[in-house]
């Protein structure tokens, strides 16, 4: 399993302080990617830039697909810049890509359900590596859930973690920072304008 699997899992079956917005998840998701890609060592950076390296196979379907999607002209591309890039639609992605594998129902399906609800989650090997990867207090995937609401109360343990790997979670949880305020400069706009029409 990947890191942006186990995430996607995480947000899905841990509870956090509040609602996980989709747009949120897709940002963080593109950050795991690159952590992932990091270790595979198909990418490197300079600076805030994403060098990429040469092309392997990981194994992995949506993670090839992020390694073939990395900007391979100067002067590359940001971190930042490939998280609002890749991350467009990237939770509805990983969770047809689980979907289909049969890890979030325990069945293969050929459509999208909508998950939440009281309904069991189905045992299936992917929740249970995400779990224990969870409660393991793995420092990478806590650092990527945190931004989303997610294990708030954890002590921050990325000490030794590389610069690289740091400057990936820095960017993501800049990037959601920077939608939340956008989500809420829009509702502080759509309220006044919901007041105008209101005024006698």
């Amino acid at each position: 399993m990947t890191t942006p699997q186990d995430l996607f899992l995480v947000s899905v079956d841990v509870p956090g302080t509040r609602p996980v917005e989709q747009g949120d998840l897709s940002l963080a998701l593109a950050g795991a990617e690159l952590v992932d890609l990091l270790g595979t060592r198909a990418l490197t950076l300079d600076g805030a830039r994403i060098v990429p390296g040469a092309s392997l196979g990981t194994g992995d379907r949506m993670l090839d697909e992020a390694g073939a999607a990395l900007v391979r002209a100067e002067p590359y591309e940001s971190v930042e810049d490939w998280l609002w890039r890749r991350g467009r639609g990237l939770a509805a992605a990983y969770q047809d890509d689980l979907d289909r594998s049969g890890q979030l129902t325990g069945e293969r399906r050929r459509w999208l359900p909508r998950l939440g609800g009281d309904a069991p989650r189905p045992d299936t090997p992917a929740r249970r590596h995400a779990a224990d990867r969870w409660w393991s207090h793995e420092p990478v995937l806590t650092a990527l859930a945190v931004p989303l609401g997610i294990g708030e109360d954890r002590a921050d343990g990325n000490e030794d973690a590389d610069d690289a790997v740091l400057t990936v979670l820095a960017a993501v949880g800049d990037a959601i920072t920077e939608l939340t305020a956008v989500r809420e400069r829009r509702r502080i706009e759509n309220a006044a304008f919901d007041n105008i029409w209101r005024a006698p």
